[in-house]
């Protein structure tokens, strides 16, 4: 199989051009430069917050908000990096979230379920989510865009119609809050979702770079017609990472939800932008074939703290949704000028 997935990938040129850099070096100078770039702009970001709120933004209560606030944001970036890498979208990931929060409500409240048999249960529903995704993309050949623009809608209209457009609270199950609110250590602010994301991030680093499963990504999103013909199964793989951000969204739904200790059905909209947004900024190419979990979560980061940063400062809510409007729009023209020097560079 790794000998499919290595003839699948595009072929260099072999002319006269002898000095030129091979393709592989040119991909990863230009993610290191891509993530440099972000980080920079987050440094930039933080001085300037700092700078506006002095005596509270860089407290360690306000950076364990930022954090807790990443951490939702951060989990459907990392599941929507694996989707975008082949080339496709999911516009799902935050009404599914949302939803998932709400079968949280219905396993552990309503149906009374063990706690981790309702985790287990959401995190699998978001995972149907994900194969059902999957399946229109792959098997029915829907654009990813209009499957997920879909799938969207059906799972916001779900969230209202399961919970009966109230909130469900998990008061008698006050362990199910201390998932994402209870502090790992005593006497520090480090909950225990935001360190669950923290261990995800490295496992989304491996399962990309080290695994069949992320090379595969990598290959469909660089040419998706040769991976096929080189025979690997593109339709079943296509499914397998929608199924694997779908298991992400479950999870996201799962702490936002013990975050508010309740599943709220008319929240969350605008999060799946905010995540596509972290993605985008952290270089992963709307194209596909090229991308990192590391510059998804510092993407993730310049999200958070810019929201934060903007309460903070006072700004009313609807100037924070044009910012965070600006920035998305922003992140996807930068991905077309990378676009376009990538193909300046490959053939000139």
């Amino acid at each position: 199989m790794n000998a499919e997935l290595a003839s699948a990938a595009p072929p260099q040129s072999t002319g006269p051009m002898t000095t030129q850099r091979p393709a592989g070096t040119r991909s990863r100078w230009r993610n290191s430069l891509q993530q440099l770039l972000a980080v920079a702009s987050l440094v930039i970001i933080v001085i300037v917050f700092a700078i506006i709120n002095p005596d509270s933004f860089l407290t360690l209560t306000n950076l364990s908000t930022i954090l807790t606030t990443v951490t939702t944001v951060g989990l459907l970036a990392l599941g929507v990096t694996f989707i975008i890498i082949t080339g496709g979208i999911d516009l799902s990931v935050g009404t599914g979230m949302i939803l998932c929060g709400v079968m949280a409500g219905v396993f552990i409240t309503n149906m009374g379920l063990p706690l981790p048999l309702g985790i287990a249960l959401t995190i699998g529903f978001g995972g149907l989510i994900g194969l059902i995704n999957g399946f229109n993309v792959a098997v029915l050949g829907l654009p990813s865009f209009i499957a997920t623009l879909g799938m969207m809608m059906v799972t916001q209209g779900l969230s209202l119609v399961i919970s009966g457009t109230k909130p469900i609270y998990f008061t008698d199950t006050p362990d199910f809050g201390a998932i994402m609110n209870a502090s790992l250590l005593p006497g520090m602010r480090l909950p225990l979702g935001t360190v669950l994301f923290l261990v995800l991030i490295v496992v989304s680093v491996v399962i990309l770079q080290r695994t069949l499963i992320g090379r595969t990504a990598f290959a469909i999103g660089s040419n998706e017609k040769a991976t096929r013909l080189s025979g690997v199964n593109v339709r079943a793989w296509l499914i397998s990472v929608y199924v694997l951000c779908g298991l992400f969204v479950g999870l996201a739904g799962v702490l936002s939800a013990s975050r508010l200790s309740s599943a709220q059905p008319t929240g969350g909209a605008g999060i799946e932008l905010q995540a596509i947004a972290a993605v985008i900024i952290g270089g992963t190419s709307l194209a596909g074939g090229r991308g990192s979990m590391i510059g998804t979560v510092i993407g993730a980061l310049i999200m958070a703290v810019l929201d934060n940063g903007l309460r903070m400062a006072g700004v009313a809510q609807e100037w924070q949704q044009v910012a965070i409007g600006v920035v998305v729009l922003l992140a996807v023209y930068l991905d077309i000028v990378r676009k376009k020097n990538s193909s300046t560079g490959a053939t000139g």
